[in-house]
C-alpha cells in the first residue's frame, strides 16, 4: 500500500502528467454522460424493460462494450465499435490490396489518406449499424412501445435515430483522438474500457443482491471472486509472455569506424498472443451478422434457425466462435509479423540468428517459431472467449460471468497495463519511483527509455 501511495503522490508532482490525467478523466466523463442521453422520441423505461431479458443475446453482449448505452437508447448506443471495425477493415486491406499497401509505404502522407478512408468508412458503417439498432429498438413490443411519438414510428424514426447514432460515434472517435494526443493512454481503448467498467458495478450489485436474498452462499461468492482474480492473473501472464529469438550482428564499417556485434544482447520479441484481443473482435463482428439477419427478416425460417442456434449459450455458436478466433489468430499474426520482411531487414543490417543462415532459412525459421507460439496462444484466446458461458452454467449471473473472459478481461488487462506503462514511463523519465519497483515490466520500460 505504501508503494501505491508513493506512486500516486509522484504522479501528481509532474505537472504535464497531472494535466494529461485530468484531461483524460474529463473526456471519459463526457463519454459516460453521453451514454445516458437518449434519442428523442424514445421511452427509456420501455427500452430498459424490453432489453433486460435479452442480456444473453448478442445485442446484450454488444451493450456491455457501450456501457449500457444501447439499453437506454442513448446517442452513444453504437459506441466506438464502428470506428474499430473500419480500422480493422482498412488494416486488412493493406495486407491484400496493392493500392492500400502503396499508401502504407508513403509515410506520413499515406497515413493521412488511410486515416481519411477509415473515417469515411466509419460513417458508412455507423449509419448501417444505426439502422439495425433503430430497427431492433422499434421492433421491441414486450408490453411497451419504445417509440412514444406515433408520427416518428417507422422509417422516420429509423433515419433520425441512425443519423444521431452516427453523429455520436463520430464524436466518440474525435474524443478518442484527443485523449491519445493530449491525454494518457490510447483513447479508443479507454473509451471501451470505461464502458466495460461501468457495467462492472451493476454486475457486482446484482451478485450482492443474491447473497442478501439468501440465493447465494457468501462462501460460494468468495470462491467466485477468487476464481475471477485467478483468471485475470492468468491473462496477465499470457499477455506478457514473450518468445525471444536471439540475433547477432557481424562487424560492419560505418563512417570509417568498425562496429562489432559481439557481446550485444539483441533479440526479436514474439508475444505468445501477438494478435492480442483482435481475433476475438474479428470473430465477434462476424458473429453479429446472423443476429442482424434475424432482426432484418423476422418471422422467416432463417430467423427461427438463428434464434434457436446462435444465442451466446448455444453449443453451435460457441464452436463457430472458437474456430473463428483460432483462424483469425493465425491470420492477424501473419499480418503483424511478416517473416520475409523481418529476415530481409536482418540481412541488410548484418544480423543473423545463431545457427541459421540468412535469407530464406531465416524466414522459414521465423515462420516455424510463429506457428509454434500462435498455436497455444490461439487456443488460450478461444478458451477465454467461451469461458463466460461455462461460468454462467455454474449459476453466476450472466453480466458478472462475462468478466471471466472474452474481450472483457483481455481489454481490461491490456488497457490497464498499457496505461500503467505510459504513466510509469513519465515517472521514470523524471526520475521518480513509480508503481512497479521491480520485475520484468519495469526492466523493459527502463531499457526502452534508455534507448530512446
Amino acid at each position: 500500500m505504501s508503494r501505491l501511495t508513493e506512486g500516486l503522490r509522484n504522479v501528481f508532482k509532474i505537472e504535464e502528467l497531472r494535466q494529461r490525467l485530468l484531461f483524460t478523466g474529463l473526456m471519459l466523463l463526457v463519454v459516460r454522460v453521453g451514454s445516458f442521453i437518449s434519442v428523442p422520441g424514445i421511452n427509456v423505461k420501455a427500452v430498459l424493460h424490453n432489453t433486460t431479458s435479452g442480456s444473453n443475446t448478442l445485442f446484450g453482449f454488444f451493450d456491455m462494450f457501450v456501457g449500457g448505452a444501447y439499453t437506454k437508447g442513448a446517442i452513444f448506443a453504437l459506441g466506438i465499435m464502428p470506428y474499430i471495425s473500419a480500422s480493422i477493415i482498412v488494416q486488412l486491406l493493406t495486407a491484400v490490396m496493392p493500392y492500400f499497401q502503396k499508401l502504407q509505404q508513403e509515410g506520413e502522407q499515406g497515413r493521412k489518406q488511410l486515416n481519411s478512408i477509415t473515417r469515411y468508412l466509419t460513417v458508412g458503417l455507423s449509419f448501417a449499424q444505426g439502422l439495425a439498432i433503430a430497427l431492433s429498438l422499434q421492433s421491441q413490443s414486450a408490453g411497451n412501445v419504445p417509440v412514444v411519438n406515433e408520427a416518428l414510428q417507422g422509417v422516420p424514426f429509423m433515419l433520425m435515430a441512425a443519423t444521431i447514432f452516427t453523429a455520436g460515434t463520430i464524436f466518440l472517435m474525435w474524443i478518442g483522438e484527443q485523449i491519445t494526443e493530449k491525454g494518457i493512454g490510447n483513447g479508443t481503448s479507454l473509451i471501451i474500457f470505461i464502458g466495460i467498467i461501468a457495467r462492472l458495478i451493476p454486475s457486482i450489485r446484482e451478485e450482492l443482491s443474491l447473497i442478501a436474498s439468501g440465493t447465494r452462499n457468501p462462501i460460494v461468492e468468495l470462491v467466485v471472486v477468487a476464481a475471477l482474480l485467478g483468471v485475470i492473473a492468468v491473462v496477465v501472464l499470457f499477455t506478457q509472455a514473450i518468445r525471444k529469438i536471439p540475433v547477432q550482428y557481424a562487424k560492419r564499417m560505418v563512417a570509417g569506424k568498425t562496429y562489432s556485434g559481439s557481446g550485444q544482447t539483441s533479440f526479436i520479441p514474439i508475444q505468445l498472443i501477438t494478435a492480442n484481443v483482435m481475433p476475438i473482435i474479428f470473430a465477434s463482428a462476424i458473429m453479429f451478422l446472423p443476429n442482424l439477419l434475424a432482426t432484418a427478416f423476422p418471422g422467416t425460417g432463417i430467423s427461427s434457425f438463428i434464434n434457436q442456434n446462435f444465442k451466446n449459450t448455444d453449443l453451435l455458436h460457441n464452436i463457430v466462435f472458437a474456430i473463428l478466433i483460432i483462424f483469425f489468430s493465425f491470420f492477424y499474426t501473419a499480418i503483424v509479423i511478416q517473416s520475409r520482411d523481418v529476415a530481409e531487414n536482418m540481412r541488410k543490417s548484418g544480423g543473423f540468428i545463431p545457427g541459421i543462415r540468412p535469407g530464406k532459412p531465416t524466414e522459414e525459421y521465423i515462420d516455424r517459431v510463429l506457428v509454434r507460439v500462435t498455436v497455444p496462444g490461439s487456443l488460450f484466446l478461444a478458451l477465454i472467449a467461451v469461458l463466460p458461458v461455462f461460468i454462467g452454467l455454474l449459476g453466476v449471473t450472466g453480466s458478472f460471468a462475462s468478466f471471466f473472459g472474452g474481450t472483457t478481461v483481455l481489454i481490461m488487462v491490456g488497457v490497464a497495463l498499457d496505461t500503467l506503462k505510459q504513466v510509469e514511463a513519465y515517472l521514470l523519465m523524471r526520475h521518480y519511483d513509480g508503481f512497479m519497483k521491480s520485475g520484468k515490466l519495469r526492466g523493459r520500460l527502463q531499457r526502452q527509455i534508455a534507448s530512446s
